[in-house]
């Protein structure tokens, strides 16, 4: 399979906190985005871009989410996944089935024939997430690479033998999985500092993510059900739900003194628009938003994502190369105009970059049925 370039993470300034993004419940219609100044240029100093690539990546990528959203359909169970080359701007669908080539280069798109496919591997996932707990501590994640058609298993330095001996345990093919050495210990990013953004309790502090019509969509860990939220400008709102581990999902209520926007701050003075949530293919660009370090660009890595926080494991969450900082978490990561999740967590900072991770926006807003503004 085409191997899409890894955009590295620079560290850049930091502005100040975002507050809210939206758009249409579900998966809205995908048009070309007509990109904000501020985006394309925290795309050209992130990904590496001149304006003209960063405007032919994001119009490549719009095209690339709606061939991936029909293949996914015709090809039924020999569809095995898909990655953007943001190279070359095509999309590359693995089949399991020989036969089912012809459908994806009728449609466009390159075809890769593997062993495995997405299915059998969110398969491997879900038995390993099963046994999560079981795992040795220097056992950090697992995810889906349908790339390389594998499962990669992370793991601390010097810790592979117990990664080894955890996939023994838990009695998956080893064939479908790969262990990684990493330096990465992933942990949560919220944190008790000052700044702009919103605040649980009056102390701790994290990111919005999207607004939704009752108030908006963050991250879990920052803060339980009941917990009051306070924005920097005079907004109020209390936790109507919210669950962390096993996933990462929070829902504020807000009060009418807390306007709902179809917005998402770009620390340059601006906002981005947000115009639907359909997801994007892996090896797409990808923007976040937060209170920490503001707006960043990066690339979507894997998804299915298991990662194991010092507070507890959280499965299904996708991995990206962008950086983040504590008190960044809940906040916005969007592809071109489509919301895609918000901030949970990750290694590394801004400075020297790192991983991060979100949870995915679409699951958030079907645990309590909301809708974006």
């Amino acid at each position: 399979m085409r191997k899409s370039p890894q955009f590295k993470a620079l560290g850049g300034i930091a502005l100040s906190v975002g507050l809210i993004a939206a758009a249409t419940s579900g998966v809205a219609a995908d048009t070309a985005p007509a990109a904000a100044p501020e985006q394309l240029d925290a795309m050209q100093r992130d990904l590496g871009l001149t304006e003209s690539q960063a405007n032919k990546l994001l119009k490549d990528e719009s095209k690339a989410r709606s061939l991936e959203n029909e293949l996914r359909g015709d090809l039924g169970s020999d569809f095995g996944g898909a990655v953007f080359d943001a190279k070359s701007g095509e999309l590359t669908v693995s089949v399991t089935d020989a036969e089912a080539a012809e459908t994806v280069e009728d449609a466009g798109a390159e075809a890769e024939v593997v062993t495995h496919g997405e299915d059998a591997l969110d398969k491997v996932v879900k038995k390993l997430n099963a046994d999560a707990e079981e795992a040795g501590s220097g056992v950090t994640g697992w995810y889906a690479d349908v790339e390389a058609d594998n499962v990669v298993m992370t793991v601390e330095k010097g810790s592979a033998k117990a990664g080894k001996a955890f996939l023994a345990d838990a009695g998956v093919d080893k064939a479908a999985v790969k262990v990684k050495e990493s330096s990465e210990k992933p942990k949560t990013f919220a944190d008790i500092v000052g700044g702009d953004a919103y605040y649980i309790n009056g102390s701790s502090r994290c990111s919005v993510g999207f607004a939704v019509t009752t108030g908006f969509v963050t991250a879990g860990h920052c803060g339980s059900s009941g917990a009051s939220a306070s924005g920097a400008n005079g907004g109020s709102g209390t936790f109507q739900g919210s669950e962390f581990p096993g996933s990462d999902m929070g829902y504020v209520g807000a009060t009418s003194n807390w306007n709902p926007t179809p917005r998402v701050n770009n620390y340059s003075g601006g906002t981005v628009a947000v115009n639907g949530s359909s997801q994007a293919a892996v090896g797409s660009s990808i923007c976040r938003s937060g209170s920490t370090t503001g707006w960043h660009c990066g690339t979507i890595e894997a998804r299915n994502q298991t990662v194991r926080y010092p507070q507890g494991t959280v499965y299904g969450l996708t991995r990206t190369s962008v950086c983040a900082e504590p008190g960044d978490s809940g906040g916005s990561f969007i592809s071109g105009n489509q919301a895609q999740g918000v901030t949970s967590g990750g290694s590394g900072n801004c400075s020297s970059g790192g991983t991060t991770y979100y949870q995915e926006v679409n699951p958030i807003l079907q645990r309590w049925n909301l809708s974006l503004v």
